[in-house]
């Protein structure tokens, strides 16, 4: 039987951080671990011995992985910790807003104001610029307003990170109206801090339509940069109704509402 030689002094199950069990020049090492996905190279690679370490906690390694996933920041000049946040976060951006195409009926929101026949859920009078999106809430005759609460914690945005980084909050909104019909869109976006208090307020004036309209999609969208400390929360609230006070659903249509958190990159 071959016994498996250990060097003296080391855990053959948990290598000594001085310890390098393979000897390959650094560049090697580097090129295998700007192939292996983020999580497997921070939480297996770079425990393996200390030059791998060295490796991963290099700007230079995450600067090369971000080049080469085409992930440019708006500025260059940045620390190791700062490159390996700004892959992740890039990495990591998702809608935040659950159910926003209504394909869920009405999960994920909280109806703030229901009025004239109620909010209602249809197909497509005008195909959306984005296909995959078949559906839309509807409003009627008197305000319709709905909302979600994001709590960024739990969506695996740390304090330190929202408060020292600071990435941009991307807002994305799509409306539209019946052509036969006046109507009127609005919306608002709250940063909130811990207590839920405003820190900073997205809110336009409404967008009316006139009867008789091309009945288009239109996107509203807005980007929350340089926010200050202490934002936990974004509140997103929107809706609308028709004008001219018809029995149904004749106002306002809206679907494929987003919240993205994202750093800064090049245009």
């Amino acid at each position: 039987m071959k016994r498996r030689r250990v060097q003296m002094g080391h855990s053959a199950s948990s290598p000594d951080s001085s310890f390098c069990p393979v000897s390959l020049p650094l560049a090697v090492v580097e090129e295998i671990l700007l192939n292996l996905p983020m999580q497997q190279v921070v939480c297996v690679c770079r425990l393996v011995c200390r030059e791998w370490k060295l490796v991963v906690d290099s700007a230079s390694f995450w600067k090369e992985k971000c080049r080469r996933e085409g992930l440019k920041p708006r500025n260059a000049d940045k620390s190791a910790r700062e490159w390996q946040l700004f892959y992740w976060l890039c990495k990591r951006r998702r809608n935040l807003l659950k159910n926003p195409n209504a394909e869920e009926d009405y999960t994920g929101w909280d109806i703030v104001e229901n009025g004239g026949d109620k909010w209602s859920i249809e197909g497509m009078f005008t195909p959306h610029p984005d296909s995959s999106v078949t559906k839309c809430f509807v409003t009627s005759y008197f305000p319709c307003v709905k909302r979600q609460l994001i709590n960024l914690e739990q969506e695996g945005y740390s304090p330190a990170l929202l408060d020292e980084i600071q990435p941009d909050i991307i807002i994305s909104d799509w409306y539209a109206p019946r052509w036969d019909c006046g109507s009127e869109y609005l919306i608002c976006v709250e940063l909130l801090n811990r207590k839920k208090k405003p820190m900073q307020i997205f809110q336009p004036e409404p967008v009316i339509f006139p009867q008789w309209n091309e009945q288009q999609w239109n996107q509203m969208t807005h980007i929350f940069k340089d926010y200050g400390r202490g934002v936990r929360y974004i509140r997103f609230t929107h809706g609308g109704k028709d004008t001219q006070f018809w029995a149904g659903w004749y106002g306002i249509r809206v679907t494929n509402s987003s919240v993205e958190i994202y750093p800064a990159v090049e245009s």
